[in-house]
């Protein structure tokens, strides 16, 4: 992570491709380590779990904490998932995979064990 206000990450994905694009957002309060742990969870999950279909803009709030009202961010680390509809948000480090998977309203087939999005 950077010094920055905003990073977006974006997983390469092509605008022709008519796959839904997951649109995460991450709000962070610097570079504690809390903050970087729940970065390096999320990148592993989406690259696991949503490979080519998601961004990820990364808030710090000690740059910008006015961004927090728009999300109604009360704890840090929080994750808001944009897109795709409800917004769903997960607070703390991610590094339970089950529940952020529960929480991102994923969920894994038992024939094939691929992950599916609703």
């Amino acid at each position: 992570m950077d010094n920055s206000k905003t990073r977006k990450v974006s997983s390469g994905m092509h605008k022709n491709n008519k796959s839904e694009t997951w649109k995460l957002r991450l709000y962070v309060a610097g570079q504690t380590p809390k903050s970087i742990a729940a970065f390096a969870n999320l990148k592993k999950i989406c690259e696991e779990y949503l490979k080519g279909k998601y961004s990820i803009e990364v808030v710090d709030l000690l740059e910008n904490p006015k961004l927090a009202k728009g999300d109604q961010i009360l704890a840090i680390p929080t994750l808001v998932r944009r897109l795709p509809p409800p917004l769903r948000k997960i607070i703390g480090d991610l590094s339970n995979t089950e529940r952020v998977l529960v929480g991102l309203n994923l969920y894994l087939r038992e024939e094939g064990g691929t992950c599916q999005g609703n």
